[in-house]
Parts: C-alpha cells; structure tokens; sequence
C-alpha cells in the first residue's frame, strides 16, 4: 500500500488508501469504519471494510500508530487508490496502546482476580463478514482445554468450529445461539485459576434451567445433531434435547442412538392422540401439528442465489441422450485393476468431467463469464461437483480438472466429497469455479434441467441410466441410456453453442476412447 509524508509538518504519517479491487472493478463503497479518529491500531488490525458489486473488501492497518484523519466517511463512494484515511506515526502514537490493551481484558480479570483470554471469530473467508452461532458446545463455568471445541458458526456456506485458544474456564458468553457475530467479533470470554471457576458458578445455573423445561419443537436442533441423526435414522422425535428450549445437541443423538428401542419408545407413544385430532379437525389442530423450523444460512443464502440467477441470466436448457454402453463395459472392464493402482473407485464422474472440459476447450463460451459489458473468457476449467449434504447442497470446485488424469479426478471428487458430507469444506474450496455438473440421477431422476450457479453460464445435468429400446443399424435393441441437459446462459451461449456442446459430450461418452486419444 503506498506511504507518503502527512500533510502535518510536526510527525510523520502514513496514508491508507484504497487496495486493487479486482479485474473490472473501479470503485467501492465505505462500509464501515471498525476505528474512530484517535484510536490506536496497531499493524494489519482491519480499519474498514469496502464493498463492491461483487465482493467485501476488508483494508488493514499498513503500520502501528494512531489513526488521525478519516477522509472517507461511512456511505461514500471512492476509487481504486483513493486516500481513506491517515496514520500517524511516532512515540504519541504508541502511548494509548497500553491503555487499550488493558481496557479489553479488566472486566473478566475483575470477576476472579486471573488472566482471561478473548475468544474470537476466526476468519470467515474472503467477501464473508457475519456469522450466526448455530451451538454452543460448553456453558458458563464448565472447564475446557486448549483447542476443545467451543462452539460452532454457520455461514452462508460453511460451519465453522471454534476452538478454545487456551485452557481455562468459560467466564463469560457474549454471543447466545442464534445471533449473528461479525468477522473478529468477540465471541466469549475464558477465565483462568479458581476464582474463574467460582465467579462463574453463579451464572451457570440460570443458562441450565431452561433445559428443564418442557421441550419447544420451534427451536432448530444443532447443525451437528442433525448430521449425527441422518447418519444414526433418527428423527427429531426420537431423540430428547438437553440444550436451550429442548434444543436436540450431538451428544443427545449420541445417547438415543446407544439407546437403541429403549430411546424410541418414549417418542413413540407422543404422537398417540393424532387419529383422534384427525377425526374432528380444526385450524388449532392443524397448527398443532405443524413444525416451524428457521433456514439455516446456506438455505437462505441457496435460495436467494438461485432466485437472483433466475432474475438475472436469460436461463434456456437443451437436452440430449447418451448411450452409456460403452463408458459401462471399459468401467467393468478395468474398475477392479483402476482402484488396485489408484486407491480410488472409477465412477462415471469422471468419465463426464473429462467429456466437459474437452467440450468446453472447444467452445469456450460455456466457459466463460459476463462481467459488466464484458466477456471473460476462462483458459481453464475449475469444475464444479455438486453434491448434497445433510445441511444442504454445495458445489465444491476441484480446480485444473482439464489438467488431471481419470485417478486424480476420482480423488478429488472422493475427497472433497467426504469432506461436504462431513462440513469440512473451506470456503475457498468452494468459490471459483467457472462450470458445473450436477448428477440428479444418484436420487432416481430421469430428467433434469438444473438451474444456472451464477456467474457461470453453463451447467450440465445428468439423470439415472435406464434401459430403454433403441433402433441400432434397423433393429431394436435395449441399451442403457442416460438424459443429459445443458442450463445455459443464452445472453453469451447462442443456441448453436449449447447444441454443439452436449453433443460433443455425448460423442465422447459413446466413443471414451475419443477422451484417451484427445480426440
């Protein structure tokens, strides 16, 4: 970032100005300002924080010092390399550092007479600035380790645990289950020595007594029992909450399932007066047995996008069909050899990865993308395999699939499916990705035509295979056919490209000997 000399003849200052914001883009808006003229920042601490129309970008502190005059306000508009504000450097900028310092720790170092230590919001990912606390995995007074988990983030794409940055006991909880924290917000406090445990006592009580109440079905089980009960079958009703208002915990579904039919059977005999109900319905009834359940983040956040890429993109879809006898026959043919060298299964994903990124280097506008008024065009293929989890469906993005061999797809695909189904995704695994597949038939569908994962202006999605008769050389036969269907952005791909492209998928499916030769 570049420094020149303060305006200010008696100190030296620094100027923090505006960072490149990307290719295209020109400008950006002050978001918020995290610092007041005054405040001491010491070097990298976040200053502000700039949006775009695409991204958030969050600006550092090039230096420690004080910071003197903000140029730009909160609201205002300003361009790449614009001056936002001014440091000053030099022996009075170091002096309220200390006072700051121990501003932060006083009142927890107050309750018990010990050290304390802050537990923050670890870093989101890029253009990722708010959270909600989805579960708290400890409660006020209980004793926790270093890197125990404390409790864990939902984001619009990913759940985050946070580890305890040290041994000690939990003091104090800022941030209660549910509400929304911001990047570097502080989350809870950790007390260490026993006066930390003795001040905190008082106020675990009340956090447990709700727990004693009777169960409210409107409170959204954890993220992480929901996980755990899909991969026990088990529902909701089968499993009793011991967190806030009945809320159902990991270690809950953990026990109902070691329970075994003694779990179940308490859940069982609840729903007993329904036929009764049904007998003489009225709206009460009917609410009574509704369930009100809040979207998590990533459901919000799928719905927004999608409606937003209908809204946006002029969204067509072609269809075709492939005759899978081919692609079948090499696979039984060498799969048992394959995952004795490899390590990994050959599946057919990566018989369509390979299809796509030799299509896609051949008409390469189902690679590209819109921006503005331009058209950016990719050079390579980040590919985009969805797959559905517990909490929802993600696309993670295996990167350079035109530049891997079958077993190094089938490896990624394996891999960074594992880590979807387990929540273990970062988000960079997830951004980037300039084409998708989506393969609907592993849930029984014949047909699909899947929605466009914006910016990208091509997805592909492919159906279950099904023996169907088809006319071969003037006879009937039966093969095993798939449906295959191209969603496209028809503002860049034409027709003509759509067409041209499924069916150089299909060729290369029929013929996979095409995709070993390159041909």
């Amino acid at each position: 970032m570049p420094r020149s000399p303060s305006r200010e003849s008696n100190d030296m200052s620094i100027e923090v100005r505006v960072p490149t914001l990307g290719e295209s883009v020109t400008e950006a808006t002050v978001a918020t300002w995290f610092k007041k003229p005054g405040d001491a920042v010491a070097a990298d601490e976040m200053l502000c924080e700039l949006e775009t129309d695409k991204v958030t970008v969050e600006v550092p502190a090039p230096s420690a010092g004080t910071l003197g005059e903000v140029v730009a306000a909160e609201g205002e508009t300003v361009g790449v390399n614009a001056l936002l504000a001014t440091i000053a450097e030099g022996g009075g900028a170091a002096a309220p550092a200390p006072a700051a310092a121990a501003a932060a720790p006083a009142p927890a170092a107050s309750a018990g007479g010990g050290a304390s230590v802050d537990v923050m919001v670890p870093t989101l990912g890029e253009s990722v600035t708010e959270a909600t606390v989805a579960t708290w995995f400890k409660k006020v007074g209980d004793a926790v380790a270093a890197d125990e988990m404390l409790c864990e983030l939902e984001t619009d794409k990913v759940s985050v645990e946070v580890p305890a940055p040290a041994a000690g006991t939990l003091s104090e909880i800022l941030a209660a289950e549910g509400e929304t924290v911001q990047a570097n917000g502080k989350l809870a406090v950790l007390g260490s020595g026993d006066g930390a445990v003795a001040a905190s006592a008082p106020a675990a009580a009340p956090a447990t007594a709700p727990a004693a109440a009777t169960p409210n079905k409107d409170v959204e089980d954890a993220p992480s029992a929901k996980k755990a009960m899909a991969e026990a079958g088990l529902s909701s009703d089968q499993v009793a909450g011991s967190g806030r208002d009945g809320r159902v915990m990991k270690d809950d579904v953990a026990k109902a399932a070691a329970a075994g039919a003694a779990a179940t059977a308490a859940p069982a005999a609840a729903p007993a007066p329904a036929p009764a109900a049904a007998a003489a319905p009225v709206a009460a009834d009917d609410a009574s047995r509704q369930e009100r359940v809040r979207m998590t983040r990533l459901k919000q956040t799928m719905a927004r996008r999608l409606k937003e890429s209908q809204d946006t993109a002029a969204m067509l879809t072609t269809f075709n069909e492939v005759d899978m006898t081919e692609v079948m026959a090499l696979r039984t043919q060498y799969k048992a050899q394959f995952e004795k060298k490899h390590g990994a299964r050959l599946g057919f994903m990566s018989f369509f990865t390979k299809a796509c990124c030799h299509a896609l280097q051949e008409i390469p506008e189902v690679n590209a993308e819109i921006d503005g008024t331009d058209i950016v065009y990719k050079n390579y293929v980040h590919m985009g395999i969805a797959a559905g989890t517990p909490t929802g469906l993600v696309v993670p993005v295996i990167r350079n699939a035109h530049s891997m061999s079958f077993a190094e797809i089938e490896k990624a695909i394996s891999e960074k499916g594992k880590r979807a189904r387990d929540g273990k995704l970062s988000m960079a695994e997830l951004q980037g990705g300039t084409f998708t597949i989506s393969n609907g038939g592993v849930y029984g569908s014949l047909m699909t035509a899947p929605i466009l994962n914006p910016p990208q202006s091509g997805i592909l999605g492919m159906a279950k295979i099904q023996d169907r008769p088809m006319a071969i050389n003037g006879e009937v036969v039966i093969r095993p056919m798939m449906y295959v269907s191209l969603s496209y952005d028809h503002r860049l791909v034409d027709g003509k490209g759509s067409v041209t492209f499924l069916v150089r998928v299909k060729e290369l499916l029929e013929d996979p000997r095409r995709l070993l030769m390159d041909l």
